[in-house]
């Protein structure tokens, strides 16, 4: 078996031949080589099928985040030129909504997947269930000619400017992933089973889920979501004994009351990024997981790690070679010496962490080349040396005996990119959306830490209007219109004091570090977006309790 969702289940073989038949059908209708078909729809096992018949013709894949709609998903789709686009029955209405203002012929150029409610198709995409039937089965010629490094797919990711960028991922990347992730990490061999809830348009849901375990004939049991409740019960109804997390995923878990089905699990081993230490000590104790293959990478980067020893609390070693150099948070810029060079900091000391960009480790970026250049670091520690800026902060750890492995630990994301919901968020995009509000002249969104919680919650402080009511009903249509719901801000500060605007840019490492404090904003009022609410609700001390304990719910 390669496949089980919702009550189907595909073996390797019968699951070879769908991806085939629509390969073929794509083919007839003219994707070749080196073309683009842009992939939207929930995770299920169509988009996987569907992603999988485009690469046997050497085409790529735009995997697009299905809570997109509007201006950010007719950015993605246009911005990588793609030819078609493969839509589920769950995501049409969205799309319908941007027709005009993609690149693509309506009736010619959007195929629709149904989805089990057999609606009928809009009437600017075409249903091919029928047509898919009569394809040939057998594999392709086309594969043959694809090289390692050639593009496989694009993964939209978050930059700390503007709309999401393209980060090119080449077959040679994943051809690694599923050697080095699934041989060596999960040690993948037929019979074992992956839990697989994360979403499959990212690269950890994709990369270190389903290709790493398909790279060794493992078999893996989808799910459009992650469900807590449901989690133990279907990890042992369908007896998965490998799991790919995020550790926002992770801390749900811990945080749910014992369940009978958590007893005596079959869950051995598990991998992914950003589990807290706290929760890594739940999974090993109180879910009695064994291994845990915390990893470190990115989509568009030339550095992956990986916990290969089993060590606790760290995402590992790399092969690349990589530095920690100093960084200063304040100005958000990298230290360097008179020299212009920059400095190294000491072993178990935060430092900005780059990769060095060489023959054997090539950055390839984004499909922006500007884009792409932003993230190159020339001159660090040598005259014409290039490094890639990970923008992120790591710390150099001990672990004892590691075979001459240095290991390493995530601390925080640099500048104006934070991390919620294992999503990254632009502040500028944010940002951007929120100014189109009539009440806001210019918004300032920042990440604040919520105790207890991975990542940092949206925030935005704007000045409060003069007529001192703040149309919030307006301000919630519009982030929830215009924002993935990872985006939209937890928290709104409203600035009585029209000063603080004047330089507002300068102080936001002040009002970061003020953040929702009760006993620290004076006067202004901050509302709050509570876990499973619909609306915004000025922050009390009760609720406010429950946040800096730890208990808010988020």
């Amino acid at each position: 078996v390669l496949l089980i969702f919702e009550g189907r289940q595909w073996t390797y073989g019968e699951f070879n031949q769908d991806v085939n038949r629509l390969a073929h059908l794509l083919k007839k209708r003219g994707i070749k080589h080196g073309d683009t078909v842009a992939l939207f729809m929930d995770n299920r096992a169509e988009f996987l099928l569907s992603l999988l018949a485009v690469i046997k013709l050497g085409a790529k894949g735009a995997l697009i985040n299905n809570s997109l709609s509007g201006a950010g998903l007719a950015h993605c789709i246009s911005a990588t030129h793609a030819r078609l686009c493969i839509v589920g029955e769950e995501r049409a209405d969205v799309l319908g909504e941007i027709l005009t203002d993609l690149n693509l012929e309506a009736g010619k150029d959007f195929i629709w997947l149904p989805d089990g409610a057999r609606s009928r198709p809009p009437d600017w995409a075409e249903d091919i269930t029928a047509q898919l039937a009569s394809m040939p089965t057998g594999n392709l010629p086309e594969t043959q000619a694809i090289k390692t490094g050639d593009t496989a797919f694009y993964i939209f990711t978050s930059g700390t400017t503007g709309l999401p960028k393209a980060a090119i991922v080449p077959h040679r990347k994943m051809l690694i992933v599923g050697e080095v992730m699934g041989r060596l990490g999960y040690k993948t061999k037929p019979g074992d089973r992956l839990y697989l809830c994360l979403p499959i348009y990212h690269i950890t849901g994709l990369g270190p889920g389903f290709v790493a375990f398909i790279a060794a004939g493992g078999s893996i049991f989808l799910r459009r979501s992650f469900s807590a409740s449901n989690f133990w019960k279907e990890v042992q109804e369908y007896q998965t004994n490998a799991f790919v997390y995020v550790g926002e995923i992770c801390r749900y878990l811990a945080m749910q009351p014992e369940c009978p089905e958590e007893k005596n699990n079959p869950l051995q081993k598990m991998m992914g990024n950003g589990l807290r230490p706290d929760v890594w000590d739940q999974f090993k104790e109180r879910f009695k997981v064994s291994r845990i293959f915390e990893i470190y990478g990115s989509s568009e980067g030339n550095v992956s790690f990986l916990n290969l020893l089993n060590k606790n609390n760290t995402i590992g070693a790399s092969i690349t070679r990589v530095s920690l150099v100093a960084y200063n948070a304040e100005d958000d810029e990298i230290v360097r010496n008179d020299a212009g060079h920059c400095l190294e900091v000491p072993v178990g000391e935060p430092g900005l962490l780059i990769a060095e960009i060489g023959p054997d480790t090539k950055f390839v970026g984004y499909t922006n080349p500007e884009a792409t250049e932003k993230t190159i670091i020339h001159d660090v520690f040598e005259p014409g040396d290039r490094w890639f800026n990970t923008g992120d902060l790591i710390r150099q750890i001990d672990v004892g005996f590691s075979l001459g492995l240095k290991h390493y630990q995530f601390v925080d994301r640099t500048g104006d990119t934070f991390r919620w919901r294992a999503e990254n968020v632009s502040t500028n995009e944010v940002a951007e959306v929120l100014n189109s509000h009539q009440q806001i002249a210019m918004a300032n969104v920042y990440g604040v830490e919520v105790p207890g919680v991975e990542g940092r919650a949206g925030m935005v402080a704007i000045e409060a209007p003069e007529s001192g009511t703040f149309d919030l009903t307006s301000f919630q249509q519009l982030v929830e219109d215009q924002l993935p719901p990872y985006a939209q801000p937890v928290f709104i500060r409203l600035l009585k004091n029209a000063e603080t605007t004047v330089t507002f840019k300068l102080l936001k490492g002040d009002l970061r570090e003020q953040a929702y404090h009760l006993d620290k904003v004076g006067d202004d009022l901050i509302y709050v977006r509570k876990p499973r609410s619909s609306t915004y609700e000025p922050l009390d001390n009760s609720f406010y309790s429950e946040l800096v304990a730890g208990n808010s719910g988020f």
